[in-house]
């Protein structure tokens, strides 16, 4: 596909569509608040489905071009499913490299503790085009194990519809710009394939990604310290990040001053015994 995708007034209107995209990538919009936007926006979102089973008979071509399905890629570890497409010059580049740039901080290693699975939502494109964007990231991650731990898939339409569908994501193909009007963010899936977390926009935040899997492997990976996290993190679906529980932290806090509390009383207790032992002993 031709990189000069706007006829007349290219830098213009990809410009306004970019911004406009943005803008949706903000958050989750249900249909009735896009007034203002665009009538190309009017179908564009990205819903909460949480718990949703995610096809795993959809069927694909990964960056190779090999048929695969996304049913491949589940049942060992957590999976972040990214939608978007590769001819996309707005959007999806600045998505992808924020998520890798996300990623990299964090301790879990890609294709061990994690997989992301990368779906374009243009049936028109080909795994050439799969395997650069794919080389690309590999290269914005710049860790161990993206070649193996990160698939970039194409499919056809009726595939492509199943899985965003399951996903609530919600976009819309104009024509006129050979574009697609979209939002941006990423859907943390159960090792079972099921929606656990949506993180929306471009610039995630680690902990949030790093949370969210540990929740999604249901405490398989992750220390001790990142479980006290998710105690005082709570998800919030309609802003797709954690805040934090003032009542748990204080809870937290508490308990933790009666740890210690408890721990010198004791302490002095058993001195104080030890003491009079001596003493009694004495006489």
């Amino acid at each position: 596909m031709s990189t000069q995708i706007f006829p007349a007034r290219p830098r213009t209107a990809a410009i306004v569509l970019g911004l406009c995209g943005i803008l949706v990538a903000l958050g989750p919009v249900p249909a009735s608040a896009h007034t203002g936007l665009p009538p190309i926006f009017n179908d564009v979102a990205f819903d909460h489905r949480l718990n949703e089973q995610v096809p795993p008979d959809a069927a694909f071509r990964d960056e190779t071009g090999r048929t695969v399905t996304l049913g491949e890629y589940f049942g060992r570890r957590p999976v972040i499913l990214v939608p978007v497409y590769y001819s996309c010059t707005t959007l999806c580049p600045m998505l992808l490299d924020g998520l890798a740039r996300s990623l990299r901080p964090i301790s879990f290693e890609m294709g061990k503790d994690f997989d992301i699975v990368t779906v374009t939502i243009n049936p028109r494109e080909t795994p050439a085009q799969a395997a650069a964007k794919k080389d690309l990231a590999v290269r914005q991650y710049a860790r161990p194990g993206a070649a193996e731990g990160w698939h970039f898939l194409t499919g056809q339409d009726a595939s492509i519809r199943r899985v965003m569908n399951a996903i609530g994501f919600r976009y819309t193909y104009d024509a006129k710009t050979d574009q697609y009007a979209h939002a941006a963010g990423v859907v943390i899936l159960t090792p079972q394939g099921r929606t656990a977390r949506y993180f929306y926009g471009i610039d995630l935040s680690p902990r949030d990604l790093r949370l969210g899997l540990i929740e999604a492997a249901e405490g398989r990976i992750g220390s001790p310290i990142d479980q006290v996290l998710l105690f005082c993190y709570h998800y919030d679906p309609l802003t797709g990040r954690y805040g934090l529980i003032i009542m748990n932290v204080i809870r937290l806090v508490g308990l933790a001053t009666v740890l210690v509390l408890g721990t010198f009383i004791a302490v002095m207790v058993r001195r104080d015994r030890r003491v009079a032992s001596r003493a009694g002993g004495a006489h």
